[in-house]
């Protein structure tokens, strides 16, 4: 019995790991990429499936190191389902959801779970961290040895910062014998308290309550102090400020072994996003000034910042529509992340923008992925860097439609992506499809 396999020719292959990119052909088999280049074609078979890439780029899946799925507990805004449509359609192979769910993922029957039923969509891998503390509570730290055990990736207290210094470095020492990582949402609670919106004089002149970047430098630069005496890994998610991502670049030089990502809207957006009261440009941390947005920028251009995250954070309308205030912090991403980084991110070249993506998560997460190599899974985008649409929340999966990049034009387009070897999203059949029940729906209306 032949060997099941796919031949992708004619496309654009780019690699991350070593920062080039070749015009050939790749072949699928088993669920493994089995040749790169002139040997692919040779090494087919037969009946292999062929695909014409017809110039596109093939990349490695992305790995989205920041995802809420809100399944278990509140399924109305996703679920693991819808969930895992959107991020195929984003061309995101492999994603971290985080523990912030109801229960908490603080227990193994939980990671279980959610391992459980992210294989019965068979798309993308669904991994999940753990909660740091019990409850994401602040106070005890929980199983943690258990819970990595069982497959979490990480621990975190999700959109909160652990505020204790003690527990923090209970945490870090903890996870460092477990050599595990730690996931850090920066934000000191105090200064952060109440707030809407980045402080500044924006902020006063809307009479919002303003979170001040000092919130996020002050545990950036106390967990960096921590790590020195504890050891381990520490991963700081959604970075929004100069003084911070300075820290962690520092921190870097010396050697510590620290990490760090941000998320589209830090690069795309600042906080006169929120001029009108948009409550769907309302996220945790605040979007900042224009000043904040060009260092994140270039922590992106020169390394300091290692990875892109979604920090996908669905909510439905009754969380949204409401006085600025009162609304819920968070917006969608899956099925933005490319675009949104290619669009923004034009010095960078498209094996960087993938190293970001998809090879540094993946590294950092220490599992397998990002890769475009002999022997490793073929999860894999095919990708028109150039095609230019239109973000609309009517054509989103995902089940909340909260973006403020609606009817924004950008560039950069997820065609097909493979996860295993297995084709799981096509753009093209999917297009076509909904034309012919359009077709028939207005058929059946005449």
């Amino acid at each position: 019995m032949s060997a099941e396999q796919t031949l992708i020719e004619n496309a654009r292959l780019i690699d991350p790991a070593t920062d080039s990119e070749q015009h050939g052909s790749l072949l699928i088999e088993n669920g493994l990429i089995a040749a790169i280049g002139t040997g692919a074609s040779e090494r087919a078979n037969g009946d292999a499936l062929r695909i014409d890439a017809k110039g596109l780029a093939l990349a490695p899946g992305i790995v989205d190191m920041r995802v809420q799925l809100r399944e278990p507990g509140e399924e109305h805004k996703e679920t693991i389902r819808s969930g895992v449509a959107a991020a195929i359609a984003g061309g995101v192979t492999s994603m971290v959801c985080l523990p912030s769910t109801a229960p908490v993922i603080d227990d193994v029957s939980v990671v279980q779970f959610v391992a459980r039923r992210g294989r019965e969509e068979k798309g993308t891998k669904v991994y999940c961290y753990a909660a740091a503390t019990q409850g994401l509570n602040g106070e005890r730290i929980s199983e943690m040895g258990l819970l990595k055990e069982s497959g979490a990736l990480g621990f975190t207290d999700a959109e909160k910062a652990i505020q204790d210094s003690r527990v923090m470095t209970r945490v870090l020492r903890y996870a460092r014998g477990l050599d595990a990582l730690v996931v850090q949402h920066p934000e000191d609670a105090s200064l952060a308290e109440g707030g809407d919106m980045n402080q500044g004089n924006l902020a006063d002149r809307l009479g919002l309550v303003g979170i001040p970047a000092e919130a996020e430098a002050i545990i950036v630069d106390r967990d960096i102090r921590l790590l020195r005496g504890t050891g381990g890994r520490c991963h700081f998610a959604h970075l929004t400020t100069s003084a911070a991502i300075q820290a962690v670049r520092a921190a870097k030089q010396d050697g510590l072994n620290v990490s760090c990502d941000t998320a589209p809207h830090y690069f795309c957006l600042n906080e006169e996003a929120l001029t009108d009261y948009r409550t769907f440009a309302k996220v945790t941390p605040p979007l900042r000034s224009e000043e904040d947005r060009q260092a994140v920028i270039k922590g992106l251009l020169d390394n300091t910042i290692d990875c892109i995250a979604s920090d996908h954070s669905p909510q439905d309308q009754d969380s949204k529509r409401l006085p600025l205030p009162l609304a819920d912090c968070g917006m969608i991403g899956l099925e933005t992340i490319f675009a949104l980084s290619v669009t923004y991110l034009q010095d960078l070249s498209l094996p960087q923008i993938f190293r970001k993506l998809s090879s540094n998560p993946a590294k950092i997460l220490r599992i397998e992925g990002g890769l475009l190599q002999v022997g490793k899974p073929a999860d894999l985008l095919l990708c028109d860097p150039q095609k230019t649409w239109k973000i609309q929340e009517e054509r989103m999966r995902s089940k909340s439609k909260n973006t403020p990049f609606q009817e924004l034009e950008v560039k950069g387009l997820v065609m097909k992506t493979f996860v295993d070897g297995r084709l799981v999203f096509d753009r093209e059949q999917e297009e076509a499809s909904e034309s012919k029940r359009e077709q028939v729906k207005a058929s059946a209306s005449k």
